[in-house]
């Protein structure tokens, strides 16, 4: 038997505009915690926009407060154009593209490369000037960070691809469609994280080229533990649970903007959703094992919390639709984007600051009500006792 210390790891995932919930949440965690307190989990875990929230919160290890409220001021000052362009230009240069590429590779000529509906340099020119990932190592070295990863999607391997970056002991990790790689994270794994299939552009990282990390992401509660965390605080995005089982008599064929936007919920939710839920099962299970089967399987129990929108974010974000740039409203109105049902697609890409601010007041209000909770976990310090040949292993 060995004792592991126990290493908090912190799970942001993907869904564009979406992600401002997390910066709310985390608002009122820097609230629980002194001001001066240092970043409080020494695993980071960001896939897709989580990406971003993660590397922010990772160079500014040294104050989680600090790291916080740049967040906070980057989202409450947000802006369409600041992540693609709205420009109508702009928007219109690259849909005539798009629609060519299309074109052309049906007959076999594929003539245009690195095309997108949207043009996301904006974005990448706000990670250059705001974000000194240069400190990451240095937070890894002073012991502020134990590791952080970004997790992308390979086009021609099919492979979810997990780059980390933290200490030596860390080891590569080979499973069934997903890997593992140590490497110096920048910001061009940031927007590989955060391509969004089809809106966004692909990136070449070494060689290959990488999108969205919610795509083909069946596990990725797995990165965490395998970055050596034992217990994860996971922030999520999807809808609040719906309990209502009954399915409504729909008389419409879909439009194209309400297929995209379950498209993007089966890219960003769900694979989540299944493993929190196998997550809990093991533990389950866990607790009706003895030491000798415990020992046997290498499985532990993992305590994980789980926080989620509780108001949906399709209502809010219909609310707000009307705040997109005309050129943007013009591109989803044509596709069915600016009805009810298309809702939940313009949900991903409201950049815009009222739908970040009303985000980040629901992450802020739904942490409040659960600070007992959350206070809880976070300060938890008891060491936890793991069979030395299963250390590490749990359920990964």
């Amino acid at each position: 038997m060995i004792t592991v210390p126990q290493k908090l790891g912190l799970i942001l995932t993907g869904g564009g505009s979406r992600a401002a919930y997390q910066v709310g949440v985390l608002k009122a965690m820097a609230e629980f915690l002194p001001r001066h307190a240092k970043n409080p989990f020494p695993v980071i875990c960001g896939t897709s926009a989580g990406s971003l929230n993660a590397m922010t919160l990772a160079v500014n290890a040294n104050s989680f407060r600090n790291g916080v409220q740049y967040l906070i001021s980057i989202w409450r000052n947000s802006h369409t154009n600041q992540v693609y362009r709205a420009d109508w230009y702009g928007v219109f240069k690259n849909t005539v593209l798009w629609l060519a590429g299309i074109i052309f590779s049906s007959i076999g000529r594929n003539r245009l490369s690195h095309i997108s509906l949207l043009d996301n340099s904006p974005l990448a020119k706000l990670l250059r000037d705001s974000l000194p990932v240069g400190k990451l190592q240095e937070h890894i070295a002073s012991g502020l960070i134990h590791a952080l990863s970004v997790t992308v999607s390979g086009y021609a391997s099919g492979h979810s691809v997990t780059f980390y970056q933290g200490v030596k002991s860390i080891r590569p990790w080979v499973r069934a469609r997903r890997v593992g790689i140590p490497t110096r994270i920048d910001t061009r794994h940031l927007l590989a994280s955060s391509a969004i299939p089809f809106v966004f552009p692909a990136v070449r990282i070494n060689r290959e080229y990488f999108g969205d990390g919610s795509m083909r992401q069946i596990a990725p509660v797995s990165d965490a533990l395998h970055l050596g965390a034992t217990r994860i605080l996971i922030i999520g995005v999807g809808q609040c649970k719906d309990t209502n089982t009954n399915r409504s008599i729909t008389v419409s064929y879909p439009s194209i903007a309400q297929i995209a936007g379950h498209v993007m919920n089966s890219v960003f939710l769900d694979s989540l959703e299944v493993d929190i839920e196998r997550l809990h099962r093991i533990n389950r299970s866990v607790i009706h094992l003895s030491e000798e089967a415990k020992n046997a399987s290498g499985l532990h129990h993992v305590d994980a919390l789980v926080i989620e929108p509780s108001q949906s974010i399709d209502k809010i974000a219909e609310r707000f639709a009307k705040n997109l740039p005309r050129s943007i409203r013009f591109l989803l109105r044509f596709i069915g984007g600016m009805r009810e049902t298309g809702a939940n697609l313009v949900s991903y890409l409201l950049f815009e600051q009222n739908f970040c601010n009303a985000m980040i007041e629901l992450g802020y209000q739904d942490a409040l009500s659960r600070k007992d909770e959350i206070l809880a976990f976070i300060q938890h310090t008891e060491k936890s006792t793991v069979p030395a040949k299963s250390a590490g292993k749990h359920f990964v």
